[in-house]
């Protein structure tokens, strides 16, 4: 068996054994795209504080869900995707008035990182039922952290209910799609 072959049997058995996490982890950032995408309207104070939330508990699930896969190729992206949402969620609380334009920058930093891990995560996971909807998360998060960042100050507007809500519930299908296709070829 070559290299590549055993570490995508590796991974596809560490998602075996951890499916439920990533069903955790996909339902919490559905529930979170949900909620992002249904208070566009909200005042910059309110939005920020949702979205630190959001970012808070979404980072400690991934955080926990890149530990539970320690070995993977992917790890340290969800680590840092984890670490870096954790960090901006408790700034972002702590200071809601220090400015919608630093949290766009926030945004677009995480949905960058986010993106990047989604597409790698995807291409590891290629022969695996449900990678499309990865690699369409990890598309997603990255357009949409490229726009933010390119359209700043502008953007600050719009982005954060809009496009972070789609995103992330993109994202959080994604390991919904994983976890239920796992969950499946285990039985």
């Amino acid at each position: 068996m070559t290299d590549a072959v055993q570490a995508v049997e590796n991974m596809k058995a560490k998602i075996q054994q951890n499916w439920g996490w990533f069903l955790a982890l996909g339902i919490a950032l559905v529930i979170g795209g949900v909620i992002l995408i249904a208070a566009p309207l909200a005042t910059s104070i309110a939005v920020t504080i949702l979205i630190a939330a959001v970012l808070f508990v979404g980072g400690l699930v991934q955080i926990y869900n890149a530990l539970r896969t320690t070995g993977t190729a992917h790890f340290i992206w969800n680590l840092l995707t984890g670490v870096i949402a954790v960090i901006g969620g408790v700034v972002i609380y702590v200071n809601p008035l220090a400015g919608t334009f630093a949290l766009t920058l926030v945004i677009a930093a995480i949905f960058i990182a986010q993106g990047v891990s989604q597409i790698l995560l995807a291409f590891k996971l290629k022969p695996h039922e449900g990678w499309f909807w990865v690699l369409v998360a990890g598309l997603v998060s990255l357009a949409a952290g490229v726009m933010i960042w390119m359209d700043l100050p502008g953007s600050a507007a719009w982005a954060l209910g809009l496009i972070a809500g789609i995103s992330v519930l993109l994202n959080g299908w994604s390991y919904i799609a994983i976890a239920l296709a796992a969950r499946a070829s285990k039985s």
